[in-house]
């Protein structure tokens, strides 16, 4: 449907904050939507100001709130929300008079240039700070294309796709050092969990694990088959990592590896707990023999 000629949705990306300025006029239709069946995120914050003159609703929220994800590559941050408009029932419950509709919202900031409205204002650094700075580490995680050649336009899936996803670090002027992902898990929000091996390949109808042999000893490649949660009508899943690395020249071991279930070499009694199956990207089979055990974590 054509729109009118003002603008429908504004979005202002601020410093720490993104300012999305609603016109009521949603559609273009001449029929104004009512102010309280529209929210932001996942979270479904409501709006922070009404102008009843300008027909406007203004959400006002943080970067990081309202369930925006961040996405860093390597040469932006890119935060992604959702404006949701979910019309709420007529008088008359027959009728329906306006469709819900989702609008994808994206603030993108420049990794390496300054994005602060102040003044850089050069000053002598202490050597402690220098020396740090150039220590730090810079990770990302995103999702590739089938090649791997680049990273995917786009984040929706259909089932019985597979995700492509790349664990990278920048180590900039640091030793060199082997990347390894301590920890992942899916869920519908955002949090934490520990699961030192995939243990999602040992599933039959799955094919998860990591990809052999590494591009680089700074980067890890792994893939996993595109899932829902049954029961759940949500269609947004939060996949969260835990990085870490180590030395390049420390030879990987049971608390630093990378292990995928191989179902080619499954061939005992299901009852069987023999670490054969396991095999890692580097290193000797014998590193992976926690995983079948479930229990990776130091005695100590």
């Amino acid at each position: 449907r054509t729109i009118s000629s003002q603008q429908p949705v504004m979005v202002q990306c601020q410093e720490a904050q993104l300012v999305v300025t609603v016109h009521r006029d949603l559609f273009g239709t001449g029929r104004l939507v009512n102010a309280a069946d529209l929210t932001l995120g996942p979270a479904a914050c409501k709006h922070s100001s009404l102008n009843p003159a300008h027909n406007t609703v203004t959400f006002t929220a943080g970067l990081h709130e309202c369930g925006s994800v961040v996405q860093i590559t390597p040469d932006s941050l890119i935060y992604r929300t959702l404006l949701n408009y979910d019309p709420s029932p007529a008088s008359n419950p027959i009728i329906i008079r306006s469709n819900p509709a989702v609008i994808p919202i994206e603030c993108h900031y420049p990794r390496r240039e300054n994005v602060s409205s102040n003044a850089i204002r050069p000053t002598w650094a202490p050597f402690s700070n220098t020396l740090s700075a150039e220590e730090r580490l810079v990770f990302s995680l995103r999702l590739m294309n089938e090649d791997w050649s680049a990273e995917r336009p786009f984040t929706g899936f259909q089932l019985g796709d597979v995700l492509n996803i790349q664990a990278e670090v920048e180590t900039e002027s640091h030793v060199p050092l082997r990347l390894f992902v301590d920890s992942c898990v899916a869920a519908l929000s955002p949090r934490t969990g520990f699961s030192p091996c995939l243990v999602d390949g040992r599933l039959d109808d799955t094919s998860s694990a990591f990809v052999t042999p590494r591009p680089r000893e700074d980067m890890l490649r792994f893939r996993i088959d595109v899932f829902r949660f049954a029961g759940d009508p949500r269609n947004l899943i939060y996949i969260t990592c835990h990085l870490k690395v180590t030395p390049v020249d420390q030879a990987p071991d049971p608390l630093n590896k990378a292990c995928s279930f191989n179902k080619a070499r499954n061939t005992r009694v299901a009852t069987t707990t023999e670490w054969g199956v396991w095999s890692p990207v580097e290193g000797t089979r014998d590193i992976c023999s926690c995983c079948e055990m479930g229990n990776c974590e130091s005695p100590a």
